[in-house]
């Protein structure tokens, strides 16, 4: 499930207008009874002895050398700022999963550690500017088209790290498993788990004054490339429509630095006289960066990376419990339902809910009552999933931590930052006094 081409590339012809919108309807929401669970994690990478220091590109590359020579059973990618990512196969139940990208991991640690290195969960680099680390045509591309709207594009692509849950589509009926149902909460609920785990409120050094400074800078990045489609709609629809109109980040080319043009949709290219082909298609569908992004599954992009070994388990047990399980996807439902007022008629991630999310987090009152019902919704879902006892005291442990306090791993980090924790997690928020 990492971030490659899609595997929709048979010919070379030319797409007009009409194939793609069928082709995207056809690719994006492959239904079907939720069997299969996955999860990507993205780390930083430091060094051991000086963890605040960049990591030198040259260990960095021996490094990453080593561990391409590793008999893993998830897709180990580097992205480019030198983040790592591991991809998990389709799992067939929670535990599968869990147990895989644990596995995998633990072999990762062990080689980095004999090359002085070490992994980190933050949703931004707290210390270091974004730096790129891979020199491709690819990256020259982006870097290029997103140096356009500012600085938030280098920061995304350099200093971010996630967890990003995927998910099957779900079933093409109606109902709490049904697609439409899990494309609509994976909008709403999104800003919760945006508010819950958002672990990423340094950057540069300094206090941003966001608890999820990576979710400000997708939401300010580019909004035609990452933000959801409206809602409301039929998803295939919808999702066709907004890879139609998004812009074209860049025509690839087979030698040389590929072409980056100003202002052009993939509908306008389908019209021009050079129409782009199938490969072209499945390019551009990995170049849109929305909170939810449909791939035949459901990606979930919008949960920082998260503290410690294990952290990442937590959001992915969650968050699988909220949609696999009927019982709690309907506890999900109704509980982010009355949320849905305050995302105006604005896609995610660049409406008034999402925005209060990840600037303040779980010191939202609404996020942290609608967190709290969910939490304990996951928690009462998990062992009907066969988690293990060891990610049910995972999960109470964070509750305790954070959801029950209206607080979340960003205001942890805060406090090591300087002592105290910074904005308005203990004091104001909308002119009410917050006690957590």
């Amino acid at each position: 499930m990492s971030d490659s081409v899609s595997d929709c590339t048979e010919h070379r012809s030319a797409v007009t207008e009409a194939e793609v919108e069928a082709l995207v309807r056809g690719i994006c929401f492959k239904t079907g009874p939720p069997r299969f669970l996955g999860v990507e994690v993205e780390w930083l990478v430091h060094e051991l002895r000086q963890p605040r220091l960049p990591v030198p590109p040259a260990h960095l590359e021996a490094a990453y050398a080593a561990l391409r020579t590793l008999p893993l059973r998830s897709a180990l990618t580097v992205e480019p700022g030198g983040q790592l990512e591991l991809s998990s196969a389709p799992a067939a139940s929670l535990m599968e999963c869990i147990g895989s990208v644990s596995a995998d991991l633990d072999a990762v640690r062990a080689t980095l550690r004999e090359a002085g290195l070490g992994l980190s969960g933050y949703g931004h680099d707290p210390w270091n500017p974004p730096s790129r680390f891979l020199h491709e045509p690819r990256y020259d591309a982006m870097e290029r088209y997103l140096d356009r709207a500012g600085p938030e594009g280098r920061a995304m692509m350099c200093s971010s790290a996630s967890v990003q849950v995927c998910l099957d589509a779900g079933y093409e009926e109606p109902g709490p498993l049904g697609h439409g149902r899990r494309w609509w909460l994976a909008h709403q609920l999104g800003a919760v788990l945006v508010a819950a785990f958002a672990h990423s409120p340094v950057a540069h050094g300094r206090r941003t004054g966001w608890r999820s400074t990576r979710q400000s800078l997708w939401a300010a990045m580019d909004p035609g490339r990452s933000s959801a489609p409206p809602q409301g709609g039929e998803p295939r629809a919808a999702w066709a429509r907004h890879v139609l109109d998004a812009p074209v980040m860049c025509v690839r080319a087979p030698s040389g630095p590929w072409d980056v043009p100003e202002g052009m949709s993939f509908r306008a290219w389908t019209r021009s006289g050079t129409p782009p082909d199938r490969a072209d298609l499945d390019y551009h569908l990995t170049t849109l960066f929305p909170p939810v992004r449909p791939r035949g599954h459901l990606e979930l992009r919008m949960i920082d990376a998260q503290p410690g070994d294990d952290g990442w388990i937590v959001p992915l047990a969650v968050t699988a419990a909220l949609f696999d399980d009927a019982e709690a996807a309907e506890t999900a439902y109704r509980t982010v339902k009355p949320l849905a007022e305050r995302a105006d008629t604005q896609p995610a991630p660049c409406n008034p809910l999402w925005r209060d999310a990840a600037r303040y987090g779980l010191a939202d009152p609404e996020l942290r009552e609608a967190a709290i019902t969910c939490f304990a919704a996951a928690s009462q879902a998990l062992p009907r999933l066969g988690a293990t006892t060891e990610v049910l005291d995972a999960v109470a442990e964070f509750t305790d931590r954070y959801v029950a306090r209206g607080r979340c791993p960003a205001d942890d980090l805060l406090i090591r930052f300087n002592g105290q924790s910074h904005g308005r997690s203990h004091g104001q928020f909308h002119g009410k006094d917050i006690r957590t």
